[in-house]
């Protein structure tokens, strides 16, 4: 059973790493922080307010209940945008809604910055019409965007979701619903998240969460 993770300050980081795509992954592998890399396998819960819409309308916990991450979205805005913090307060990355573009880009950046020079990753849909959604990740170094560096397959419609490195089928991340009684009355979706050993879990939250914004567009 995958041991509780307990949330670590936020500070600035180095550039994120390249995984290499079809190998095991027995050195952490950072994109937004080396904290967030632990050698074994994660246990998050990811909870989903879905009959209201606030700040925070998403966190995460570990397997104790302990609140390690928050989503805190931008309401009323031409722009979507949101930022994940740590259970204290502080933001880790700032998620933005990349204005027309016709595979729904959304973009990451380092903090509460959305300043290019902080740019982390991007995110995009494969193609404009897709019966299955697809997402492509790009790190800020991959500038001429030829191959992926992660992706995501799956949808919050399927409650369900893998992510894998690169085009590989080397799978570091699942999600799956967790359904309860209690859930379905007070109006939330309850997801368990798996993370792989030596991969950031705050990276893998932040990629659910733009899936999550991408599906509602539709």
């Amino acid at each position: 059973m995958a041991k509780p993770v307990v949330a670590k300050p936020f500070m600035v980081q180095p550039l994120p790493v390249i995984a290499p795509a079809g190998t095991l992954f027995v050195t952490p592998v950072p994109i937004i922080g080396p904290q967030y890399c632990e050698l074994y396998p994660v246990d998050l819960a990811l909870i989903r307010k879905v009959m209201i819409i606030s700040d925070g309308n998403f966190v995460v916990t570990d397997t104790n209940g302990n609140v390690i991450l928050k989503v805190k979205g931008a309401i009323l805005s031409l722009r979507d945008r949101r930022v994940l913090i740590d259970g204290t307060g502080n933001p880790i990355v700032t998620l933005r809604q990349k204005m027309m573009t016709a595979h729904d880009r959304w973009q990451v950046f380092r903090g509460d910055s959305e300043d290019p020079f902080d740019l982390i990753f991007s995110v995009k849909r494969s193609s404009l019409l897709q019966l299955k959604t697809k997402l492509l990740v790009y790190l800020a170094n991959n500038r001429n965007e030829d191959v992926c560096d992660y992706k995501v397959e799956g949808s919050w419609f399927e409650k369900s979701c893998i992510i894998c490195a690169g085009e590989s089928s080397t799978v570091v991340a699942q999600m799956h619903e967790k359904m309860t009684v209690k859930s379905i009355l007070i109006g939330k979706d309850n997801f368990m998240v798996t993370v792989y050993p030596n991969i950031d879990y705050a990276f893998i939250v932040t990629l659910i969460v733009i899936l999550d914004a991408i599906n509602q567009t539709f």
